[in-house]
């Protein structure tokens, strides 16, 4: 199963836009409270099924992609399936919340 990596402006191409995988992206910050609070979730996702990789990429030290991808407000979880954006949630939300949002991705 799954862990989460941490991906940087430098490999987010290479990691993401180019994964065979859909690839779901964690934009967050060590200041948001929000970003805490789903992190043991996305972790226990990640554990649970191998369908969809799960990366967190850190919005203060990676202003590039942050801006290119024109996250605004965190926690920003964004989905990527063959190099494109095909889903946003925006905020912190349940497990089961979350599961249901990603279900077409973990099956």
């Amino acid at each position: 199963m799954g862990t989460i990596q941490h991906v940087t402006d430098a490999d987010f191409e290479q990691k993401v836009l180019k994964s065979e995988k859909p690839v779901l992206v964690d934009f967050w910050a060590e200041w948001c409270r929000p970003c805490q609070m789903i992190a043991p979730v996305l972790e226990e996702i990640a554990n649970s099924q191998d369908k969809l990789e799960i990366v967190k990429l850190n919005i203060d030290e990676n202003p590039a992609t942050t801006a290119q991808r024109r996250v605004t407000s965190i926690p920003a979880l964004h989905v990527y399936s063959g190099g494109e954006l095909v889903k946003q949630i925006i905020g912190a939300k349940p497990k089961s919340l979350l599961l249901k949002e990603l279900e077409d991705y973990v099956g």
